[in-house]
Order: structure tokens, then sequence, then C-alpha cells
């Protein structure tokens, strides 16, 4: 299954990978927190669905963060919109699952809405 939501936002994707880092996740997610000082590429996290290596990479556009023991393999984007619409960022969350209960997809969208709203205040 696949999520996205579109965020009225105009910054770069150079601004994005300097911006989102793992050390100062409590700056744009309130759903999940470091449990101790992270690297640059991996954080031990917690939140709603438990405790897990987070994962940060540089991709072309921004930003990718996996969740490592996932069992949904969750993962999401956040990088610069597409060229007509420049004056957005894109964040796409995926699972590999193609059925998942209901309450799990209101988590996600509880997530993806907090994800959106701490990026306009970090951006």
């Amino acid at each position: 299954m696949e999520y996205f939501r579109i965020v009225k936002l105009k910054t770069t994707e150079q601004n994005i990978q300097s911006q989102l880092k793992l050390a100062n996740l409590d700056d744009w997610s309130t759903e999940i927190f470091n449990l101790d000082k992270p690297s640059e590429e991996n954080a031990n996290i917690g939140g709603l669905w438990g405790e897990f290596t987070l994962n940060r990479s540089q991709i072309k556009g921004g930003i990718r963060f996996a969740l490592i023991e996932c069992p949904n393999a969750l993962c999401w984007t956040i990088t610069k919109g597409y060229p007509h619409d420049p004056e957005s960022v894109i964040i796409h969350l995926t699972i590999n699952r193609q059925e998942k209960s209901e309450e799990f997809v209101e988590e996600i969208s509880a997530f993806l809405d907090d994800l959106s709203a701490n990026l306009k205040l970090v951006f």
C-alpha cells in the first residue's frame, strides 16, 4: 500500500537534506522519538508502533527513511515537489502489504498528518 501527502512549501532538495536529520527528529515529528543519540544514518526510535532502527538516506530530491525491523517494511520519502509544482514537498509512505486493519491505516494517516504539519514549522 502507498500513501501520499503534498505539502505546500517552497524549499530545495539541499534544504530538505540538511534540515531533516535524525538528531533533530523531535523538530519534524511528534509521533516518533529518539531513544538515544543517533548517528547520521541510523537511530533507535520509539513510537506508536514500538521500537525500531530508523535508517536515513539521501536520495535524488530529498530523503528516505525506513524502519529496518518493521514487519510491514514501512518507509517514507520526503522530496521536492514535481517540476510542475515547485512550491510543494511530497511525502510518500509505503508498506509491503496490500491490506491492513482500519486502525493501522488510521495510524499511518495520523503519522503523515503529523509530518505534514511539522514540515511547515521546519521550513
